[in-house]
């Protein structure tokens, strides 16, 4: 018969049975040393690449990024003022990659890379969190880009078509519009079920500035979100400044819906990308960037894509813009991202400087999709206009030579000139792609080759408001329907009628 103390024996080891204890794990390391935006750890023996790291202040929380794994130690970037950590400072592994905060509470608004609000209208609350790095849709999940992006420029609606899911870059030389594309594509989404991400990379706060009033005036801010790491901030805002917009992107992405990216620009991106690589003691390549700076935006840029309809259906098109030196096309970061996009518009500074403005070169800009992502009305009219500018460029360095012409080239000679003159545009103003059909229908088939280049601008503007007044069900066939000859009938018509005004 058991006693009483073989009851308690049996009690108490029961009860410690039933005892469960759990002592928190951290991994925990020591600052080794800091400077530059760059730390080195010890201790950090679980940690992984891309990992969030914590350090602990009075001040509060300062987070950094695992970027190298070594023998001995780890390196690290900061996201903020490094100022704060010292040596012999404890660093505790959080456990979590790197991810920012997405959601529709960012529409409107403009953002640090890290999620938090910098426009002065209260903190962002966001329940939905995505990683900065994300591996890119593969070839079963995609599908052909066949649907149009509108930006709204005659130049590049009409040669050099942009698609919904493709990467088309802009580059060119410093201060020739290349910022000024991309501003008037997002604003020319307004009633395009199209969100907009723009991502700023080390500009100046006051070009920023003005170019987010200038979204707010035109009501671009209700359907985009601006991105800002600028030119004061830390290497590695800059660095995570794209990925950051790209994953906030995927966010729409994933509920099936169109998404416009821009990235202004990624030249600075590699610098800064150069930057913390030199720091880390990464072995320099050519012009002094690491050997994996082609991955640094490839795998970046391959997460532009148009998804299936069993995978959602949804789209992100990106438009990087790359600053070139002095129109070097063949410098080193330049040719890498030409590799990796689907064709390019190229900004050339003599035209600029002319008064061709946007400054499009047509016979360097390519679109590798083509005319699949233009309406069939612009796909027409725009075949034969890209002949016709093509012959131009020929005809007029060769009639430098001499002055006896035949009638048959003094008339594309005109032809050309009234060509030049209609592709020229205000910035700030995109047009409907209805009133540019219009318009190169009207060039292409002599209305207006009797206009004096002089006045071509002003027979557009009339020509846009009286199809306007007059020919509102005409404008609306052309975007709707086929391309037929019913509709070229009654186009002539609207633009003979309107000339007869004159």
């Amino acid at each position: 018969m058991a006693t009483t103390k073989d009851f308690i024996i049996e009690q108490i080891k029961r009860s410690i049975a039933a005892h469960e204890t759990s002592a928190p794990v951290k991994n925990v390391g020591r600052v080794i040393s800091v400077g530059d935006g760059i730390v080195k750890l010890s201790g950090l023996s679980q940690v992984a690449m891309s990992e969030m790291i914590e350090f602990k202040n009075k001040n509060g929380a300062i987070y950094g990024v695992v970027l190298n794994l070594e023998e001995d130690g780890v390196g690290a970037i900061i996201l903020g003022d490094y100022s704060e950590i010292k040596e012999g400072d404890e660093a505790t592994a959080s456990g979590r990659i790197l991810e920012v905060p997405v959601g529709k509470a960012m529409i409107g608004r403009v953002i640090n890379p890290l999620g938090e609000a910098l426009d002065g209208k209260g903190k962002i609350e966001a329940d939905t969190f995505y990683p900065i790095e994300k591996i890119a849709p593969g070839v079963i999940a995609r599908q052909s880009v066949n649907q149009p992006v509108q930006t709204g420029i005659k130049a590049i609606d009409a040669m050099i078509p942009i698609g919904r899911g493709q990467r088309e870059l802009i580059i060119g030389d410093r201060q020739i519009g290349k910022t000024a594309i991309a501003i008037d594509t997002i604003i020319n989404q307004k009633g395009q079920n199209m969100k907009c991400v723009y991502v700023v990379i080390g500009q100046k706060a006051s070009k920023v500035a003005n170019i987010v009033t200038r979204l707010h005036k035109h009501g671009a801010m209700d359907y985009t979100t601006v991105v800002l790491a600028n030119a004061s901030d830390p290497a590695s805002l800059l660095y995570i400044a794209p990925y950051a917009g790209t994953a906030l992107a995927e966010y729409f992405l994933d509920k099936g819906e169109d998404v416009l990216i821009v990235y202004d620009d990624l030249s600075k991106h590699a610098v800064a990308y150069r930057e913390i690589s030199l720091l880390l003691r990464r072995p320099p390549g050519r012009e002094a960037y690491p050997g994996d700076v082609f991955y640094l935006h490839s795998r970046l840029l391959e997460r532009a894509c148009r998804l299936n309809k069993e995978h959602g259906g949804g789209s992100i098109t990106a438009l990087p813009i790359i600053e070139t030196q002095a129109g070097d096309v063949s410098a080193y970061i330049p040719t890498n991202v030409i590799s990796i996009t689907d064709g390019q518009i190229y900004l050339e500074p003599d035209l600029f400087y002319k008064g061709n403005r946007p400054a499009v070169n047509a016979g360097l800009s390519v679109s590798r999709v083509g005319s699949s992502a233009q309406i069939k009305a612009m796909k027409k009219v725009a075949g034969k206009m890209r002949l016709e500018a093509a012959q131009y460029r020929e005809l007029a360095a060769f009639a430098q030579f001499g002055s006896d012409l035949d009638v048959e080239t003094k008339a594309k000679l005109e032809r050309g000139k009234r060509l030049s003159e209609v592709l020229k545009q205000d910035q700030y103003s995109p047009l409907p792609v209805a009133h540019q059909i219009l318009i190169f229908y009207a060039l292409i088939n002599g209305f207006i080759d009797d206009v004096a280049v002089d006045d071509i601008v002003q027979f557009e503007k009339g020509l846009h408001r009286y199809a306007e007044t007059t020919g509102k069900e005409i404008v609306r066939h052309i975007t709707e329907n086929e391309f037929n000859e019913e509709l070229e009938t009654e186009m002539k018509r609207l633009i003979s009628d309107y000339k007869a005004t004159l």
